[in-house]
């Protein structure tokens, strides 16, 4: 499930960075630790909660190259 993981992220990344999205986004739940290790492994880091979402126990980043 890993490599599907992180083949999403490369796709998410670069449909993003083609439309000149300088960074990317993401929360998960405390639960899906397979998720919160894809995103840390992919150069996610981990920010300050960027919204309400009730089921959302953590928030990433990643600044993409321009």
């Amino acid at each position: 499930m890993f490599l599907i993981g992180r083949r999403l992220l490369g796709e998410l990344e670069r449909y993003a960075a083609e439309r000149d999205v300088t960074a990317v986004r993401l929360d998960t739940n405390r639960n899906l630790t397979e998720a919160i290790a894809t995103y840390r492994a992919a150069g996610y880091r981990e920010i300050e909660a960027y919204n309400t979402e009730h089921y959302a126990h953590h928030w990433f980043e990643k600044q993409l190259r321009r």
